[in-house]
């Protein structure tokens, strides 16, 4: 942002003083144009900018979820094998009688 700030001062530094010292109303017309031009860039990236920090912030919600969706597969894993051990053991005990 800040190198962004920084070419936009230099290209209107360089327009002021383009049209401080023209007679030629096209000299004036270009550096107006690059001034517009400029500032259009900045706001462009300023756009872009934000529309990054909200992909990042919609990115770390969406590996949260996920997270927390791992997290419930392996506990509903656990409770399944241990399910698994205790019918198991239920069965051999049935079977030894």
């Amino acid at each position: 942002m800040k190198k962004t700030a920084l070419k936009v001062s230099a290209v209107l530094l360089v327009a002021a003083l383009a049209t401080g010292c023209a007679a030629n109303p096209d000299l004036e017309a270009t550096a107006n144009r690059a001034a517009a031009d400029a500032a259009a860039a900045a706001s462009a990236a300023e756009a872009a900018r934000a529309a990054a920090d909200r992909a990042a912030q919609a990115a770390a919600s969406a590996q949260s979820t996920a997270d927390q969706a791992l997290s419930a597969a392996t506990e509903s894993q656990a409770c399944c094998e241990a399910n698994r051990e205790s019918m198991e053991r239920m069965f051999q005990k049935s079977m030894s009688k």
